[in-house]
């Protein structure tokens, strides 16, 4: 095992290697700060390309612009209140509000750094699990993937505490939204109306730029000024960015604790990286301190999602080479890329091609490092957008946001499906109503539906409670939604003595 990790290692560290790995970085990176597009989209445009390469070299090349999509995503979500993929949604809460307040360095740095060690983090628990990986995935069945989504849905009481009646209602819009399209269980239509649009289902894709992209460009547009309100007073500098590094090792535990959602989350086939940044931030908000200063420019709330986001490819791997099942789509798309490359998945693969799994791990690991210190070079000029007259960038958020929904699935039904949700957004956000629990009720509903009904026909309702895991995630959700109100109850016996 050692020699094969050395063999690898110095495969790795080649000129063409690094080379390689560096342009699938930066490509990453692109991709991830376009709005709708993402690993998917840059894996299925590099694939061809890699045709005619070296099969590890082709690895390293996809699976580091995979990694760096996320990063990348985070950017527009804290400079421009878009996310650039689905996984960033929770990154504007608080990123955003610190660009408004005059620190969107500081955002950037505090999201690189949780970008890299995440990855890393996630890296470490995957070469450790893999000799255990078999066992390790078949602890979840359909009632543990139902109280993951139960647990996501709790996060919707407790993320804005000070419109949490608005925050449940927006949640079960999302609920209601979540059950349009073919039963996942009996394949029965509900609420298509007659198009076979609808048929998938609201497309998670656009309805996001809609909520994020489209609505803060209408936002924007009656706007005056630039998008930051610090009077001009931006801290775009390098020290900034540093001082958002550090922010990571003064909340490490936060780290820590998010880093281990995202590679939970990972693990377990078809849930993804959309589910483990909002339960990230969610016990983000319901552990920490001082719970209310989250959404208001709290650098924690950029930190927790962001470090789930890159722990969970380390997780995602896991299924995709143990047993040849996809932890997420990009892993899907990976998956078709192995096998185009002769690469077979599998416990097999273990066994007969241990060195592709290192490679692809240190080049996860390498990919994660290289899209951190593209962006960072790059931070203090991006900053710089924030000082830019609204009525100019609005428009160039709205022509992003239409070219992202279309470039999602090449269908002109989903531009419209991004301009009915930025309306919809623009004014929930006027009215103070959450767009993150509709979205978190859209994402989760599909899963809570379908794992509901597996569970059901499969083992009947003793089923959730019967099973460790299962039970566990049930107590943990528990204490998720009571213990703000311990703490409250706390607090005013505290004041009050």
């Amino acid at each position: 095992m050692l020699d094969m990790a050395l063999s690898s290692l110095a495969e790795v560290f080649t000129f063409k290697s690094l080379l390689f790995i560096f342009l699938g970085a930066l490509l990453g990176l692109i991709f991830g700060i376009l709005p709708g597009l993402g690993g998917p989209q840059v894996l299925a445009l590099l694939m061809p390309l890699t045709f005619t390469m070296d099969s590890g070299q082709a690895i390293m090349l996809l699976i580091s612009a995979a990694a760096a999509t996320t990063f990348g995503g985070s950017i527009t979500s804290i400079l421009i209140n878009t996310p650039g993929t689905p996984t960033n949604a929770a990154t504007t809460f608080d990123g955003y509000q610190l660009t408004k307040q005059g620190r969107p360095g500081y955002a950037i740095g505090a999201a690189a750094m949780a970008s890299t060690l995440g990855g890393i983090f996630g890296a470490i628990i995957l070469t450790m699990l893999l000799p255990f990986g078999k066992n390790l995935v078949m602890l979840f069945s359909y009632p543990e993937y139902f109280m993951m989504a139960i647990m996501g849905l709790a996060m919707i009481a407790i993320i804005d505490k000070e419109h949490m009646g608005k925050a449940i209602i927006a949640g079960l819009f999302g609920l209601m939204l979540a059950f349009v399209g073919l039963d996942p269980v009996t394949g029965i239509e509900r609420y298509t109306f007659g198009s076979y649009y609808l048929w998938d289902g609201i497309q998670l894709v656009p309805m996001i730029i809609g909520l994020f992209a489209v609505s803060e460009a209408v936002a924007l547009f009656s706007q005056k000024g630039t998008i930051d309100d610090s009077g001009g007073n931006v801290k775009n500098s390098y020290k900034d960015v540093f001082d958002g590094f550090k922010s990571i090792f003064q909340n490490f535990k936060l780290f820590l604790k998010s880093s281990l959602i995202g590679t939970v989350i990972g693990i377990i086939p078809g849930v993804g990286g959309s589910v483990a940044n909002y339960v990230a931030y969610g016990q983000a908000v319901s552990t920490e301190k001082n719970p209310e200063n989250f959404g208001k420019g709290d650098i924690r709330g950029v930190i927790a999602p962001e470090s789930s986001n890159n722990a969970k490819d380390g997780g995602a791997l896991l299924p995709t080479l143990t047993f040849g099942i996809p932890g997420s789509l990009e892993m899907a798309v990976l998956l078709g890329a192995l096998t185009l490359h002769g690469i077979q998945p599998g416990p097999r693969m273990l066994l007969e091609n241990g060195n592709i799994a290192l490679l692809l791990i240190y080049a996860l690991v390498i990919g994660t490092v290289a899209s951190t210190l593209i962006g960072v070079i790059a931070a203090s000029q991006l900053t710089k957008v924030t000082l830019v007259k609204t009525t100019y960038i609005a428009p160039l958020i709205l022509v992003l946001a239409m070219i992202g929904a279309y470039a999602s699935n090449l269908m002109l039904a989903d531009v419209v499906v991004a301009v009915i949700f930025g309306i919809i957004g623009f004014f929930m956000v006027r009215h103070n109503y959450s767009r993150i629990a509709l979205v978190i009720a859209l994402v989760l509903g599909d899963l809570m539906q379908r794992s509901f009904h597996q569970t059901i026909d499969s083992v009947g309702v003793i089923g959730f409670f019967t099973r460790p895991i299962s039970m566990g995630l049930f107590v943990i959700t528990i204490l998720v939604l009571i213990l703000p109100f311990i703490r409250r109850k706390r607090g005013v016996n505290n004041v009050s003595s």
